[in-house]
This record gives structure tokens, C-alpha cells and sequence, in this order.
């Protein structure tokens, strides 16, 4: 049975063009998703991203069981807030999911999880935790909105109560804080986000999420779909798991390796195999790639390097550089950056020429450098 956000009929309302994704009944556009792309890079845009799971873990030795659960080490939160990306693998050393882990304090560390995911996170987190006597408590009693854009959080501090919009304003990067709408509402404020634009999550009370989305309508902030937040998301370089990767793919493989922590003494499920890989040089490699020719990257399109063959992983038509764009796997291997051809891809049976670069393609609205020609 397809599920709906608190904010279904809200998406309705605006004549939202709504598509199932992973079970759940969501907005692809409100009319036009380059529009909202670039609302999103120039302005504000607002996604409802309420389908993602948030996970409360409580007890005595939370920080011990994350310090296993997770490739990332939780060691490094020490101020309540603070969140660390990190992604949670299997013993094959494979990606179960990527996930956001925010320190309360040294009982209480909070989660958030992919959607599609969430019952088998839900079931390997509750498995993991019950040696640690932890509690583990999905949190369906919340919404979620996604503001992002370069003036998305001045929009977001002029809605919250007058006392804490100088504390929320000045809120570091990826650190997250409590505040009140002036209704006395309490909110859980991050500053994270999956446009490459800065931004704030906010994690509010379910029965408060529409007056909240209302009231960021009022601001100014334009509603925007998932198939905006998908092209903004690979400009800025930003997997999708399940797509980008998964349980056969391992962090070094996904490009992820920056969010491995190898620190001594800490035996983290799969950290044998990272090892090995790290040591021995991961078999396979992700890289961008921009096509100058006419048409559109698209998932499973083969590519073809002097190293062998690869694939396709997330493509699209960036509307900020004006061509199609691509993360892709291919074999491990050093590439010459920026010279068409160095790799090519299969399009219906033509082998079109690509370059290679360097990811993310676009970081805060503008394009970096050797993206285009």
C-alpha cells in the first residue's frame, strides 16, 4: 500500500505531479522541475523529505554500539548538535545505508535514515543494538522539511521565535539545534542538506509540519519536487543509495572513502574487508563524467575506458551547466582529466565520447573548475 506524507494533500493542493518512490505517494514537480532547480540554486526551495526515517537511540552505551555499527567514528561528536555522515556496512564490507548521526548527548544520539531502507535498517539497527542494551525508537511522530538555497536559512530564521533566530543564524555546518516557532512549537534544526546549497532540515512535530510549510510559503520559499532535488543532488556530486550504491558496493568504491574512520582499537562491522581494499587499492572507481555532445547520461548506459568496461550510475541534464552529466563505475585505474574520449559511452549502439572529471560538478551555485570546456 503506497504511504503519504503529512503534507500530501498539501502537494496537491499546489498541483504537484505526484509518482510513487520507494512505497511513498510524492511530489516530482510542481509544474516545472528546472524551474524549481533553479529556484533552489538562486533563491529558496522547499522539499518534503517527511518520508525519511528518524531513529532515536537511548542508554548507557549508545556511543559504544554506533562506534560499531558505523564506518565513520562517532569519537569525533563531542558538542550536542553536532551530526557526522557515515555510512553503515555489512560484513562483506558492503553499504546497508548512508546516514546522518546527530550527538544529544551520551545517552541519547539521534539518525536519520533513508526511506527506502527503513525496514531493513530499522531490523540490522535493532539486531546490532540489542548486545548494547540499547533502545532503539523510530520516530514517525515527526515531519520533515528540506529548505535549501542561498538565502534558505534567513528565511527560516525570520519564522522562528525572536530569541533564537541570532543562535539558529549563526549555526555551524552540519550541527543541529532546537528552537521554537512563535507559537511555542519546538523544532530539531540541522543545517545539512543534499542540494550542494546551504540550508537547513528541519525535524518538526507531525501536526505542526503543514502550518510550518504554510508559513515557508508565506516567506517566499517555493515548493520543489524530487526530480529537482535529484538533479541538484548529482550536480553536487551526491550519491543515491540504491542506485549509487549498495550492499555489493563498498564505501572506497562509492567515493566515499572520506567518510571511513580507521582509527586504532575500533572494530567496526566490515572493517576487515575496508582494510584490505584500502591497502590493496579498491577494484572498482566512481567518476564524472560530462558529455559535450547533445542528449542525456542515463542509469545502466555502458562506458567504455582503456581499463574496461563500467556503467552508468546516476545521469542527467544538468540545468545549470547545460549538458548531461553522470557518476559511473568503472574499473580502478588513472584517467586522464578533461580530454573527450578518454572515456566513451554506449548510447542505443554509438560510442559517444565523455570526459572525465572531477565531482561535485556544481557547489553552491557555481560550477568548478574543469567541469566545462
Amino acid at each position: 500500500m503506497t504511504q503519504k506524507t503529512i503534507l500530501n494533500e498539501s502537494h496537491r493542493a499546489l498541483g504537484a505531479k505526484m509518482v510513487d518512490f520507494g512505497g511513498w505517494d510524492m511530489p516530482i514537480h510542481y509544474g516545472s522541475q528546472i524551474d524549481e532547480h533553479h529556484m533552489v540554486r538562486k533563491d529558496a526551495g522547499m522539499f518534503d523529505v517527511s518520508h525519511m526515517t528518524v531513529v532515536d537511540l537511548r542508554g548507557g552505551r549508545v556511543r559504544e554500539f554506533l562506534r560499531r555499527l558505523v564506518a565513520n567514528s562517532v569519537d569525533k561528536l563531542s558538542k550536542p548538535g553536532k551530526a557526522l555522515y557515515t555510512c553503515m556496512l555489512n560484513p562483506r564490507g558492503g553499504v546497508i545505508d548512508d546516514l546522518i548521526v546527530y550527538f544529544m548527548d551520551e545517552t541519547f544520539f539521534r539518525l536519520v535514515v533513508n526511506a527506502a531502507t527503513r525496514e531493513k535498517d530499522l531490523a540490522w539497527i535493532r539486531e546490532q543494538a540489542l548486545p548494547f542494551e540499547v533502545e532503539v525508537t523510530e520516530r514517525d511522530d515527526f515531519g520533515m522539511i528540506a529548505v535549501q538555497g542561498p538565502t534558505a536559512r534567513e528565511k527560516v530564521v525570520s519564522l522562528l521565535r525572536e530569541e533564537d533566530r541570532e543562535r539558529i543564524g549563526k549555526l555551524g555546518r552540519f550541527a543541529a539545534r532546537t528552537a521554537s516557532l512563535p507559537n511555542g512549537t519546538e523544532v530539531f534544526i540541522a543545517r545539512t542538506g543534499y542540494t550542494g546549497e546551504d540550508g537547513f532540515e528541519i525535524v518538526v512535530p507531525r501536526g505542526a509540519t503543514v502550518p510550518l510549510w504554510d508559513a515557508l510559503l508565506e516567506a517566499g520559499v517555493g515548493p520543489a519536487g524530487l526530480g529537482a532535488r535529484d538533479t541538484l543532488r548529482l550536480e553536487a556530486g551526491l550519491n543515491l543509495y540504491g542506485q549509487d550504491m549498495d550492499e555489493e558496493v563498498s564505501p572506497y568504491e562509492a567515493a566515499l572513502g572520506w567518510t571511513v574512520a580507521l582509527d586504532e582499537g575500533r572494530g567496526f562491522i566490515g572493517r576487515d574487508v575496508i582494510e584490505q581494499q584500502k591497502a590493496a587499492g579498491a577494484p572498482r572507481q566512481m567518476i564524472g563524467l560530462v558529455m559535450d555532445e547533445r542528449g542525456v547520461l542515463r542509469h545502466g548506459q555502458k562506458v567504455l575506458t582503456e581499463h574496461g568496461e563500467g556503467e552508468i550510475l546516476s545521469g542527467t541534464f544538468s540545468p545549470t551547466l547545460g549538458k548531461a552529466i553522470a557518476l559511473a563505475r568503472v574499473p580502478a585505474g588513472e584517467l586522464a582529466l578533461g580530454q573527450a574520449g578518454v572515456a566513451r559511452v554506449d548510447i542505443r549502439g554509438r560510442e559517444v565520447p565523455v570526459r572525465v572529471v572531477r565531482f561535485p560538478f556544481v557547489r553552491e551555485g557555481q560550477v568548478q573548475p574543469g567541469v566545462l570546456e
